[in-house]
């Protein structure tokens, strides 16, 4: 069986419950580094509007790879930390995910395996991922979250938020799209993305970054009370 990976979001409505998921992102590592049959993860925290440098509180989200999806199933199923973070959150959505390419480094390798099990569904998702030169911060978060005003005016996108490891540092943004017209048309047709684009590779303020494709296949709970993709 293939690897998988998952991303799941929570949200949380009061400040007691608020308070608590700010506490996991210390406190929760006891619980998921040796989780079995996990390969990796990561706790993320989210940002404000999509992709912005403030802080969106209410909001977490875990990036999780898997040796194969039985493994991830039963995590899901059975693990007590889980069934926790549901509990005291108001929503949850987990998006099973199948990797279609990816290149680049995380934490100085390349997570991500090429699935042989792809199939004939049309969704993509992208996860972005880069640690920021410091030298580079005030002019990166100056230029770039301007560079994605138009996201979200593609009709193809489904869902997109911006997480990330440490704030304003290590960021990532995670989308759903509705097929490969639709996210090659923002990648290489918009023209803030392009300047972006071309920015990043005239100045180099990665000191790391990861690009990578994935076939979504599989969900878990809703996000503002609907799911954004739908299986057959």
């Amino acid at each position: 069986m293939s690897q998988v990976s998952t991303l799941t979001f929570f949200r949380f409505g009061n400040l007691a419950s608020k308070f608590w998921a700010f506490g996991m992102m210390q406190f929760a590592h006891k619980h998921f580094a040796k989780v079995e049959g996990q390969e990796m993860y990561k706790l993320l925290g989210t940002g404000k509007e999509g992709f912005d440098p403030r802080p969106d509180f209410s909001t977490y989200a875990i990036l999780q790879i898997w040796e194969n999806q039985a493994k991830a199933d039963a995590f899901f199923e059975e693990a007590k930390i889980f069934n926790t973070y549901r509990k005291k959150a108001t929503e949850h959505y987990c998006v099973y995910l199948r990797n279609i390419m990816a290149r680049g480094k995380w934490g100085g390798a390349n997570p991500f395996k090429k699935s042989d099990a792809l199939t004939d569904i049309p969704y993509y998702a992208v996860i972005t991922r880069a640690t920021i030169k410091p030298k580079f911060l005030w002019k990166f978060w100056r230029f770039v979250p301007k560079s994605r005003q138009h996201l979200k005016e593609n009709d193809g996108l489904l869902f997109t938020k911006g997480v990330g490891e440490v704030p304003l540092k290590n960021m990532a943004t995670f989308s759903l799209w509705s097929n490969l017209d639709a996210l090659n048309a923002f990648a290489y047709q918009t023209k803030g993305h392009a300047k972006a684009i071309g920015m990043t590779r005239e100045l180099g303020w990665y000191s790391e970054e990861l690009f990578s494709r994935f076939q979504p296949y599989k969900t878990i709970g809703s996000w503002d009370r609907k799911n954004p993709l739908k299986f057959t």
